[in-house]
């Protein structure tokens, strides 16, 4: 995959770290990008500023250290909002601004943003419009195929989001009234990628090297958003890319690269957010880490109970210990 370009900043590979609330935030962006993401997104933000005064808003918000370009996705109904949003995540750091029309969640929708946009091709341009005058940084946009399968309108508003200036497009393989159910469909992405001049990346069940060669061949996208899947395996960046540029699979990564992985981000959870928080945030990732490997739903449940990062640490150590213990005397080595 060759190398993409998004305003000024030139991405060495077109994978991206999909923006997921409670997921993409500043340590595990990091990882993502050393393990091979060519740009990472933040969690999203409301373009309510009255909000931003919570914990959870000033966490989102942090924006130092992070890999350049720094991209900031923001959300909301009102144009005016958002352009102040926009300005304001500029003014702290961000270099891309992306605009969310694609979050199903009802809390988002409920609120007429996200996905509920596509409703309203009107507000779709004025919202576009507003926030690309109101920055000097690339605006990107992230859609889905449309509201639900009778109104399929992904087409329409990629040519309005072209128009407007949106300097690159991703989009969801789904409607938002798909929600993550059923099979991500990449023929109305093709077509976008057809109608429009601007980058377009694809997006939903990119799970594996082979599902990413698949997906770019199918809509011939400019890249891939990676969302799920990088959960508990952020090094699917690195294997995707080497899979696209060679032909060839990386080896499965060897548990003791699991563990060190895993180690190196419960460490930086716990820096980021704390003692409490980031105890309780690191629960998550662990359960997803482990996931596939023998005895991990036994452990998780006594790890939950955990309450301090040493514990969370010499727990981790010692499950991976009795992996390697279980491992064959033959010499095999056991892969995650």
């Amino acid at each position: 995959m060759s190398a993409v370009r998004i305003g000024p900043y030139i991405l060495h590979n077109g994978l991206i770290l999909a923006p997921m609330a409670g997921v993409t935030d500043q340590p595990f962006r990091q990882l993502c990008k050393r393990l091979g993401a060519g740009l990472v997104v933040s969690e999203m933000v409301t373009s309510d500023m009255s909000l931003w005064n919570t914990r959870k808003s000033r966490m989102r918000m942090i924006h130092e250290g992070d890999p350049e370009p720094r991209s900031v996705q923001i959300a909301g109904g009102d144009a005016q909002m958002l352009a102040d949003a926009a300005r304001a995540n500029v003014e702290l750091g961000a270099q891309i601004i992306d605009i969310n029309m694609g979050c199903p969640a009802k809390k988002v929708c409920n609120k007429a943003a996200g996905a509920a946009l596509l409703k309203d091709e009107a507000l779709v341009t004025e919202i576009l419009q507003a926030v690309v005058a109101a920055v000097d940084v690339p605006v990107t946009l992230k859609i889905r195929t449309g509201w639900d399968r009778d109104n399929k309108n992904g087409l329409t508003v990629a040519k309005i989001a072209e128009q407007a200036g949106i300097t690159a497009l991703a989009v969801h393989g789904r409607t938002r009234a798909d929600l993550y159910t059923g099979e991500a469909e990449y023929d109305t992405i093709a077509a976008i990628k057809q109608a429009v001049s601007i980058p377009v990346f694809a997006n939903g069940d990119i799970d594996s090297p082979e599902k990413a060669r698949y997906v770019l061949d199918a809509t011939g996208a400019d890249g891939l958003l990676v969302g799920r899947a990088a959960q508990g395996r952020p090094w699917i960046f690195r294997e995707i890319d080497h899979f696209l540029r060679t032909g060839e699979k990386l080896p499965a990564l060897e548990l003791i690269e699991v563990e060190r992985i895993l180690l190196e981000h419960l460490a930086a959870l716990h820096v980021f957010y704390g003692d409490v928080m980031g105890v309780r945030i690191a629960r998550k990732h662990v359960g997803w880490y482990l996931a596939t490997l023998p005895g991990a739903r036994e452990f998780r449940a006594h790890f939950n109970r955990l309450e301090d990062t040493e514990a969370q640490c010499a727990n981790v150590q010692g499950f991976f210990a009795e992996r390697y213990k279980s491992l064959t005397g033959d010499g095999d080595e056991v892969a995650a």
